[in-house]
């Protein structure tokens, strides 16, 4: 409990700022809160029940002094694409299917930190997840524009979505009051983004409540917040069957992933920036942690947040009491005065939702991608047609999939190079980068740069032998230069045997140079150790030359003298 073991050790001059940070968050939590609730298709009250408790327990077991949990327009769109279908209209199951995702989702986090997986964080490549992002805030965004321009839409798909937007607008079927409040809210808020420290989304929904309930204006067809329950979250148990487990248990395994590495990067970050260090396996037991309570009271998965962080620092939080100040006073909130949300109107949170999704379209990076690395940058607009064309479920598995064969393609047909002698150059070096380059007579050195394993043992075979055919003079011995190699596997190490069997049968030696420990461990286990004695392996490239020099003496010195 790394949060209860700051507290214990809490220095009394942090308690104003933390006491004055949580007062400030607490003015963004509750609107994004309940913004992103709805984003998620559910009512309001749900995202602050997902603040409350998850920002405590994050508090306790996180190990970040400063990184703030909840509701996050990055799930938000997962969760509607997960729970909106599988519920069938009732809100009900809606809260149900949300609780028991947060809940798998939580308990994969916290497993994958006792088996230490935090490495997996590091899964999804920075294109992949720009596609991906840029994926899941349009599809956020199509989901709140009926809202914000007063329209109702029916159709699922976010073409289909578009289409009856458009038709609706085509035939001024929309309420012009919503659509008023709802574009008014849009540009107040774009404005005021300009002005760091003013809680724009409090000002401009307590502005909008003010304008909804003085005119009354659910008389007139605009949805409002309406009343919300009174007190806290329940304790409830999200009972649910075993269709629908195998159904969320993707979408839980995918919101683990997805926020554990927007958690891992965000407070790698901020420890970097005050020279602290955190180990990454226990931030993911800190937001599991958070999400398994969440789904417990009545929430719904959440995440670190990229944008009440750094609202929470600005203001000048030290520790995590900053965190356990705002959850107070929204639980306060609901305890003594829910009805000050009553007319709050909703094509303002839908304004709320959508400037903030505004900031998760990336599109300056990627044209830097564009410029440097053309199909990786292929690669983030795939994803992206992933998530918008076949929703956001199976963009998920092809953002996955995408990122395994992004790491394979790199090893399955990785670089390779013939290595020779330059004059006035230390060492040996790629003849096809350096063409006057000295071979030795009879020897190829082949250095090999990528793991040797099952998808590219073919092409190693293939590699060698290639090299043989295409050297000048005859080959008594080739030499592969290992330090590259990082790891063997079964599959690699039979074609080794093969290989060796046919250079063999050519009258060629099969050495290596400068392979690792590790490596040669391996071969060993693999039962090796008698076809590739000691005399097969040198610590450089150096003392390999100068073992063939010193076995093939008479033939080097006549091509000395030929030269």
């Amino acid at each position: 409990m790394p949060g209860l073991n700051t507290l214990l050790h809490y220095r009394k001059e942090w308690l104003r700022h933390d006491l004055v940070a949580g007062l400030v968050l607490t003015t963004v939590l509750i609107p994004i809160g309940i913004a992103y609730a709805i984003a998620a298709g559910l009512p309001g009250i749900y995202g602050l029940y997902a603040t409350i408790l998850p920002l405590l327990a994050y508090a306790i077991f996180g190990p970040s002094r400063l990184l703030v949990i909840g509701p996050d327009s990055a799930l938000a769109g997962i969760i509607f694409a997960i729970i909106v279908p599988m519920s069938a209209g009732n809100p009900e199951r809606l809260v149900t299917l949300a609780g028991a995702l947060a809940i798998l989702s939580g308990l994969i986090s916290i497993l994958a930190s006792l088996l230490k997986l935090g490495f997996m964080t590091e899964l999804i490549s920075k294109p992949i997840r720009y596609g991906y992002m840029n994926g899941i805030a349009l599809t956020v965004l199509i989901s709140q524009a009926p809202a914000l321009l007063g329209v109702s839409v029916s159709s699922d798909g976010i073409f289909l979505k578009l289409k009856e937007i458009g038709l609706a607008l085509a035939n001024t079927q929309t309420n012009n009051i919503s659509l008023l409040i709802g574009m008014v809210s849009l540009v107040l808020l774009l404005s005021l983004k300009r002005f760091k420290r003013l809680p724009g989304a409090l000002l401009v929904l307590a502005l909008a409540t003010i304008v909804s309930a003085y005119y009354g204006l659910d008389r007139h067809d605009v949805k409002i917040m309406g009343a919300l329950p009174k007190g806290l979250p329940s304790f409830t148990i999200p009972l649910i069957s075993l269709n629908d487990l195998s159904s969320l248990l993707v979408g839980a395994g995918a919101i683990a992933l997805l926020s554990n590495s927007q958690t891992s990067i965000l407070s790698r970050s901020y420890a970097a920036k005050y020279n602290d260090h955190i180990n990454p396996n226990k931030e993911i037991f800190g937001l599991g942690v958070a999400n398994f309570i969440a789904g417990f009271f009545q929430g719904f998965p959440v995440n670190s947040s990229v944008s009440r962080t750094p609202v929470s620092e600005a203001a000048g939080a030290k520790t995590q009491l900053a965190c356990i100040t705002g959850a107070v006073i929204i639980g306060l909130l609901l305890l003594l005065a829910p009805d000050l949300l009553y007319y709050l109107p909703t094509p303002a949170l839908a304004a709320v939702v959508i400037t903030s999704i505004l900031g998760f379209f990336e599109f300056k990076d990627l044209k830097r991608i564009y410029r440097i690395q053309q199909w990786e940058f292929w690669l983030s607009i795939v994803c992206f047609a992933g998530v918008v064309i076949f929703g956001v479920l199976p963009g998920i598995g092809i953002a996955i999939s995408i990122a395994i064969l992004e790491y394979l393609w790199d090893g399955w047909r990785p670089h390779y190079a013939i290595l020779g002698r330059v004059d006035q150059l230390k060492g040996y070096h790629d003849i096809s980068r350096h063409p006057s380059a000295r071979l030795i007579p009879g020897l190829v050195l082949l250095r090999w740069d990528a793991p040797l394993f099952f998808a590219n043992a073919e092409l190693f075979h293939h590699c060698v032998l290639d090299s043989i055919a295409k050297s000048p003079h005859p080959v008594r011995r080739i030499v592969i230069t290992s330090e590259p190699v990082t790891s063997v596997d079964v599959t690699s190490a039979d074609m080794l045997v093969e290989l060796d069997e046919q250079l063999k049968a050519a009258g060629i030696e099969l050495c290596f140079a400068e392979m690792k420990d590790p490596v040669r461990d391996k071969l060993r286990k693999f039962g090796l150790s008698d076809r590739f004695d000691n005399d097969r392996f040198f610590p450089t490239i150096g003392q390999a030359v100068n073992g063939y020099l010193n076995a093939y003496i008479v033939e080097w010195i006549d091509w000395e003298d030929r030269v």
